[in-house]
């Protein structure tokens, strides 16, 4: 029997539905049909379905970003920190399973680019074995197999699970997928953005430039190892050919921990039906991801160009400078004295609460939301069936949709999909049963080839 969940939600089905007017937008007011009887729904009844729901299943996110910096004795997950995940978020969302991910930039293909993404990942690692061991013991706990995720679910606690972004930290040496495994390692991707030692990334589809036109000779061995250790094999950054190649040699079941449906928004991250029919045929799974700029292009770049202009507009009216652009206007805070960075920062957040306050009250363009997430879902469901589909944000790496903007939101998620009629059944499919069923896969097929079978 499941723990209870820790989740703020309002108790009584009044206090419900008033804490759910700030999601109005998402909402889509009036009756609906019954759960299976045919009757009319109210509003208030599918909330409280919803949120039945939402207690009952497992959810898990396959992918959020960490920054080592955030797992020491004095700055922390207990803490609710700026970051879109840590414990008080997931406990106040319902969020139970948080991927934390290694993820590694790329960098050159050479010795010492390899040992320093090497000792990128290991400090990652360790920052999540040390939150788990020594910080909070108590509140989460490491999970290495889908029978660990009901455990630590059953007994109240939040889960961490560890997925790895990039094959470039295992440098040449195979043997690292084997100690990435032992160090608590799930999952891993063979490239990021750029080209890797082990295969070609999507990026290369914007000037046609590859470097092995797939997977390289030592990525082929990677994939054999990943299958001999038990590590699912992902799929959401590599280029279509990598992909392709990466499933047809793989003799497990492979997952994108975080990718949407590219019938929907033409980005070179996002799976073509291709992809997704043969992530299906290997008994994979996707993981549909709420990042706005994969989910609806067009919307997302109206949006925010709207959203720049009310931060500036905002500036001006307060006379307050704006730094430049992400990368410029990143450099020159870090070289700020700390005085002044203080209070630009603070500055900076009168600008945005002005600039927010604005952009509620007009009516210009709207900003990618839950409904357009659970849009891909749908189309995913359809195509490849509610087997091969599942959930993920990519928090704290770009992530974040309105409605689904840190854990704290989790609900919301569940809200939209009962509201398009998926059942209970389905919603634990997709937010958790799923990605389980492969990591079970997975590892069946790993001890066959551990135990000399084929």
């Amino acid at each position: 029997m499941k723990a209870s969940k820790r989740i703020t939600f309002p108790s009584d089905a009044a206090a419900g539905l008033a804490g759910l007017l700030p999601l109005l937008p998402l909402l889509v007011l009036g009756a609906c049909g019954g759960a299976g009887d045919g009757g009319a729904e109210s509003e208030v009844e599918l909330v409280e379905r919803a949120r039945g729901i939402h207690e009952r299943v497992i959810t898990l996110d396959t992918h959020d970003d960490i920054n080592a910096a955030n797992f020491t004795a004095e700055r922390n997950y207990t803490m609710d920190l700026p970051t879109q995940v840590n414990l008080p978020k997931m406990e106040g969302g319902g969020l139970d399973v948080s991927w934390l991910i290694v993820y590694v930039g790329q960098g050159e293909l050479t010795p010492d680019g390899f040992a320093d993404a090497y000792g990128q990942a290991v400090e990652k690692f360790d920052a999540i074995h040390r939150l788990t061991e020594e910080i909070a013991p108590d509140r989460i706990e490491l999970a290495l197999t889908s029978d660990d995720v009901r455990r630590i679910v059953a007994d109240g606690k939040k889960v961490a699970m560890i997925g790895i972004e990039n094959g470039y930290s295992i440098g040449t040496d195979i043997g690292r997928v084997q100690e990435f495994q032992e160090r608590g390692g799930r999952y891993m991707s063979l490239a990021h953005n750029g080209h890797s030692q082990l295969a070609d990334s999507n990026t290369g589809e914007q000037d046609d430039e590859w470097l092995h036109g797939g997977l390289s000779d030592l990525g082929r061995e990677v994939v054999d190892e990943m299958n001999r250790w038990g590590m699912m094999i992902d799929v959401s950054h590599p280029s279509k050919e990598a992909n392709l190649e990466a499933m047809a040699l793989s003799r497990a079941p492979v997952i994108a921990s975080h990718s949407a449906a590219r019938a929907l928004n033409d980005h070179s991250r996002n799976l073509d039906d291709e992809q997704l029919l043969a992530l299906r045929d290997k008994g994979g799974v996707v993981q549909t991801v709420a990042f706005s700029s994969y989910l609806n292009g067009p919307k997302n770049s109206l949006y925010q160009a709207s959203r720049q202009a009310a931060r500036e507009a905002a500036a001006a009216e307060m006379d307050f400078e704006l730094l430049g652009g992400r990368g410029g206007g990143r450099g020159a805070l870090q070289r700020m004295p700390a005085s002044e960075r203080t209070a630009y920062l603070d500055g900076l957040a009168r600008v945005e609460a002005a600039a927010d306050e604005a952009m509620a009250e007009s009516t210009g363009p709207a900003p990618v939301d839950v409904a357009d997430l659970v849009d891909h879902i749908d189309y995913l469901v359809e195509l490849i069936g509610v087997d091969h589909v599942g959930i993920s944000s990519d928090f704290d790496g770009g992530g974040g949709v309105e409605g689904w903007d840190d854990a704290s939101e989790t609900f919301n998620v569940t809200l939209e999909l009962v509201r398009r009629g998926y059942t209970e059944e389905e919603i634990g499919k997709l937010w958790s049963g799923n990605l389980l069923r492969v990591l079970d896969e997975v590892q069946a097929v790993a001890a066959e080839i551990q135990a000399g079978g084929e």
